[in-house]
């Protein structure tokens, strides 16, 4: 068997080559920035994510494909988040003192958020597509109903489960050098660690061209209608995809440079800890999304801001209320 230390998407290297490639800066960066940095990312996240989910629940009888498939978007980016906290509390003490079983719990919530953000982005895409394209067709208000939105949500569960599994059952705690630590131990003379590289860069590769496809189509049908409010959806669309793409477009291309150190280029240890740092780096704006996807998926939307507003009015009608006059 071979052990990766101490990042998912790191080489498969004993602990003596990655000691000796590892250099002070970056092992202080692991302790110090990185945890202050996850922690950032959890505390905005998790706030807007669950006012998202507040606002849903709270008028859920008005729901709609779209606010279904919201829902579940800053749901799995909550479960994501969640994990941030034990991987800071990880990077910053360098050492896993919650147990084996927290080691696949913690890593289930982080596997099961990442995929998940990723494939709900691709149903609010397909559906927005189904209802601005396929308007006209009378089988979209049949099919496309909050019914067939949750059998569709509730596959997508499956799809997601399925892609974080392997991640899951390979996780385990290890003890090296009297340290534990939770990693990912692929069996020795198996393909799990490059089909799982080539996993995470096609995930990224799908959404972005499912977003390329379907808003391709999307801008045009807009910009034809009379509507003033054309111009506010079109640049909405616009900034969905150049944001998911600046977020990352990084990540991904550090990925692949892993993925071509795992199969023997560009193998020294210059290099690998260069790809480590800037791994650190792009790892951070990448998981900055998820803070992002309630502003842009719903705050910038009419009619969740609508719905949010209502709700502050109810929640704290002293504040947001409409005075009395005497």
């Amino acid at each position: 068997m071979t052990t990766k230390f101490p990042d998912y998407y790191d080489l498969n290297l004993d602990e003596s080559i990655y000691q000796a490639c590892t250099n002070e800066y970056l092992k202080e960066f692991s302790r110090v920035f990185l945890p202050t940095l996850y922690c950032i990312v959890f505390i905005i996240g998790f706030i807007s994510n669950s006012l998202v989910l507040c606002v849903l629940v709270k008028n859920y009888k008005k729901s709609n494909m779209s606010d279904v498939c919201l829902f579940n978007l800053a749901l799995s980016d909550l479960l994501f988040l969640i994990s941030l906290p034990f991987w800071a509390h990880y990077a910053a003490s360098t050492e896993w003192i919650f147990g084996g079983f927290m080691c696949h719990a913690v890593t289930a919530l982080y596997m099961l958020g990442f995929y998940g953000s990723i494939f709900f982005m691709i149903l609010m895409t397909v559906d927005r597509y189904a209802v601005i394209v396929h308007r006209n067709n009378n089988l979209i208000p049949k099919y496309w109903s909050v019914r067939a939105g949750i059998a569709l949500v509730l596959f997508m569960w499956v799809l997601i489960m399925g892609a974080s599994l392997p991640i899951i059952i390979f996780s385990q705690v290890m003890n090296t050098s009297n340290v534990s630590k939770c990693v990912v131990i692929f069996p020795q003379g198996t393909e799990w660690m490059s089909s799982f590289y080539l996993q995470i860069i096609f995930h990224w590769i799908l959404p972005l061209s499912v977003m390329v496809f379907c808003y391709s189509r999307i801008i045009p049908i807009l910009m034809a209608m009379k509507s003033q409010k054309r111009y506010k959806a079109v640049r909405l669309l616009l900034i969905t995809v150049t944001v998911f793409f600046f977020f990352w477009v990084p990540y991904t291309i550090v990925i692949f440079l892993k993925f071509l150190q795992y199969l023997g280029y560009m193998n020294t240890c210059r290099l690998y800890q260069d790809l480590n740092m800037a791994l650190q780096w792009v790892k951070i704006i990448a998981f900055s999304h998820c803070c992002l996807n309630p502003i842009i998926y719903g705050y910038m939307g009419q009619r969740f801001r609508k719905l949010f507003l209502k709700a502050l009015n109810d929640w704290f009608p002293l504040c947001f209320g409409k005075p009395t006059t005497i």
